[in-house]
């Protein structure tokens, strides 16, 4: 079927999230491999976002699907009552890389269900109702993560489940206490969300969500002083730590989990994306041993009929596999810096780009329409103007697939990109950025 058959049957049919259906305009992909997609049409993109920040072993990875295939042979899906192999292999390989005692695994469909089931665990754990979540956040689009959020795409679903509350942490480029450092905004946020744990009453709070490195709200990467201030808050009052690492985790910045980048252990970890890269979803909740152990007589009354899918797990063994046989964690690392090196340049050169922040393979360059002041140019929720839009269009155009919202522009390749693939990269987002100056 050819390119216009192809969209006018997807537009008859397909209702695509986030966006006004009319406005849809969908580019189709027709295969990949490594970190280039190819599509219909026979033009390469290269995907310099991982898809929706996931594929992090890139595109048809033949270790991953040989291993899809010789599971498939064998089993698929078995009930969740019952053990399989895959599972229990993959519980273990999980347990070999998440910080400290983080070695229980509940497996669920994806990220924002892992966020919903450490909801229910820590309020069960605790006997607390309160969740604190972050401002600029996001956890997922299922009615309990949604409420997490800290972000617009909360509105439509409210009021959302009770007993979320939410927080400023620190975004050291626009700190909201006026702070002059990362330092001093970390010493500053953190002495506010004392100050509003005591007047909300720290008896009543189960956990703190934090994404260990803001995502879809800008790459917020937070000072170390302010995550082991929060883990001592945590601990001083009984309330769990959970980091949601479904974008963090799995070597996305540099580390094998975004809170490894601060030297401190939280209580759950939730995460999915990296950790099968998207060739078939799967999410995980990781407990510590304390949690393990309270359910041990308590049950965890929790699940859904794909949890722990027998071929699911078999891709994330193989996907764990290919991190390390590969060095896929310590590149990410290097290749990071490297990449963040380039953007520094971009940044000093363009005078529509007001910050370029990057841990790991895992950066944004922040749009302002004034370098002095920070004036915004797209604006939070597009209040400004609605250039994102037209930043996807151009780089498509031009063989580069990146995420765009905001003022923000996301940067997160494959994690095997080569330095040579960057700088290609490079080069056409400086191309679009000379376009950006001419909006300012």
């Amino acid at each position: 079927m050819n390119t216009q058959d192809l969209k006018a049957l997807d537009r008859q049919h397909i209702v695509y999230s986030w966006k006004a259906q009319g406005q849809v305009d969908p580019v189709i992909i027709d295969r990949a491999k490594g970190i280039y997609m190819w599509d219909t049409d026979g033009n390469r993109i290269t995907d310099f976002c991982s898809g929706l920040l996931n594929v992090n072993i890139g595109h048809s990875n033949e270790h991953v699907l040989d291993a899809m295939r010789k599971q498939m042979d064998k089993l698929c899906y078995v009930g969740t009552m019952f053990g399989t192999e895959p599972k229990a292999q993959l519980g273990k390989m999980i347990s070999e890389v998440t910080p400290g005692d983080l070695n229980h695994v509940f497996f669920t469909n994806g990220g924002a269900e892992a966020v919903e089931n450490a909801i229910k665990a820590a309020r069960w754990y605790t006997g607390r109702h309160k969740i604190y979540a972050r401002w600029r956040s996001y956890h997922g689009a299922t009615s309990g993560a949604i409420t997490l959020t800290g972000d617009p795409r909360r509105w439509p679903a409210e009021p959302g489940i009770p007993g979320v509350v939410h927080y400023f942490g620190p975004y050291p480029y626009r700190c909201p206490f006026g702070s002059t450092s990362d330092e001093e905004c970390g010493e500053r946020t953190l002495e506010v969300l004392k100050t509003q744990i005591m007047l909300d009453g720290p008896e009543t709070i189960a956990a703190i969500f934090l994404e260990p490195i803001v995502g879809t709200n800008g790459i917020i990467v937070p000072p170390k002083n302010y995550v082991q201030g929060l883990r001592k808050l945590c601990d001083e009052h009984g309330i769990l730590m959970v980091s949601d690492e479904t974008m963090a985790g799995w070597g996305r910045s540099g580390k094998w989990f975004g809170i490894d980048n601060y030297d401190v252990v939280p209580d759950i970890i939730t995460t999915a994306k990296g950790l099968t890269s998207g060739y078939v979803q799967l999410g995980a909740m990781i407990w510590s041993k304390k949690i393990w152990d309270h359910y041990q007589t308590n049950p965890f009354v929790g699940g859904l009929t794909y949890a722990g899918h027998a071929l699911a797990c078999a891709t994330g063994i193989a996907n764990i596999e290919v991190y390390k046989n590969e060095n896929l964690i310590d590149k990410s690392r290097d290749n990071g810096k490297y990449l963040a090196g380039k953007l520094k340049e971009l940044e000093n050169k363009h005078a529509c780009v007001g910050d370029t922040r990057a841990q790991g393979l895992w950066a944004v360059i922040e749009l302002t329409s004034d370098k002095k002041t920070k004036a915004p140019l797209g604006g939070f929720n597009n209040s400004e103007k609605n250039i994102a839009g037209q930043i996807m269009k151009r780089l498509i155009a031009d063989g580069l697939y990146i995420f765009a919202k905001w003022d923000f522009m996301f940067i997160a390749p494959p994690l095997i990109i080569t330095k040579e693939e960057i700088d290609e990269s490079v080069v056409k987002l400086d191309k679009v950025l000379d376009w950006v100056d001419t909006q300012i």
